[in-house]
């Protein structure tokens, strides 16, 4: 068994080891919309659920270089946001969505998506998605970096909304298999639900 010591080691090297070995990670493809009105999109699989007493979620957006992402930045500027569930049907244009595009541009348009309105707040999600969940800021935590200068942001969102396609969605469970989640691996690699069991939890 190794042992290694993150302080000895770079940010690269420790990112490797996290995204190697904290797998799959489920991915949020998440519109926000600029002071200006451009309707961005980018996907993240630094992503998990805080709480459901009410229904929180969490997204980690790296900044580059201490400077906030779009995504980060349009969240904090409109206290809103969309999450939408990555499945089979549309993962290559959420991977087209990932493309370092200025602020002025949308990355929606670039992949060919779908705007449609939200029904509690005002930025837009995407029609191809079969789960999306609208909103607003919670909380934007800035985290980790060196000399006051964040590396991330974590952003905390309520949901405001859900929207699920109705093929999905029966006596109040989603149907994993007809969701086609896709999740996130190392490098260039994605995965699929794959095989799935289940384990009687202990009384």
């Amino acid at each position: 068994m190794l042992a290694i010591d993150p302080s000895s080691q770079s940010e690269r090297e420790n990112y490797k080891l996290l995204i190697g070995s904290i797998i799959p990670r489920p991915i949020a493809f998440v519109t926000s919309l600029s002071a200006e009105g451009v309707l961005n999109a980018a996907p993240y699989s630094y992503f998990t659920i805080v709480t459901a007493n009410p229904p929180m979620v969490a997204i980690s957006v790296q900044r580059k270089q201490g400077v906030r992402k779009d995504t980060s930045r349009n969240a904090i500027d409109t206290g809103a946001f969309v999450v939408h569930i990555s499945d089979e049907t549309y993962i290559e244009q959420i991977n087209q969505a990932a493309a370092a595009l200025p602020p002025e541009e949308s990355e929606v348009a670039l992949a060919g998506l779908t705007p449609v309105e939200s029904v509690k707040i005002a930025v837009p999600g995407i029609a191809e998605a079969s789960i999306r969940m609208e909103c607003l800021l919670e909380q934007a935590i800035p985290l980790g970096g060196t000399d006051g200068t964040p590396a991330a942001d974590l952003l905390i969102g309520r949901v405001v909304h859900f929207h699920i396609a109705e093929s999905l969605y029966e006596n109040g469970h989603i149907d994993a298999q007809a969701l086609k989640p896709v999740s996130r691996l190392a490098g260039n690699s994605y995965a699929k639900l794959g095989e799935q069991f289940a384990i009687d939890r202990p009384l």
